[in-house]
């Protein structure tokens, strides 16, 4: 029995909230590095949240659409949400060399996916 239909707003969903976790991760360990008191934190306890939430999503999508296909949907996503997010919210920006490297591994992932 297939749990979802369309499993596009559960991996976009998902993956938003695991790269919400790491950019707060990303901003945390830059000001406390890694030690004890830095994870012994609230901040620890949110990302850990959200990486629990984000990974029961990705095993409602690992039982309801096949491996290839649901890594293929979770990679194209992932690359494309943080590359949005890394010019949007850090002023992160790729060489256009980047950005075409960047459409070809969403246009790779989309054909597996669609295949």
């Amino acid at each position: 029995m297939t749990l979802l239909k369309s499993p596009v707003l559960l991996v976009v969903a998902t993956q938003a909230l695991f790269t919400a976790g790491d950019l707060l991760a990303r901003s945390q360990m830059k000001k406390g590095g890694f030690t004890l008191p830095n994870f012994l934190s609230v901040w620890f306890v949110a990302y850990f949240v959200l990486r629990t939430v984000a990974m029961f999503g990705q095993l409602c999508v690992f039982a309801a659409v096949p491996l290839g296909k649901s890594m293929a949907l979770f990679g194209a996503t992932s690359i494309t949400l943080v590359n949005v997010l890394g010019v949007l919210l850090l002023g992160e920006v790729l060489s256009p060399t980047g950005y075409v490297g960047v459409v070809l591994a969403v246009a790779a992932f989309v054909v597996m996916s669609v295949g």
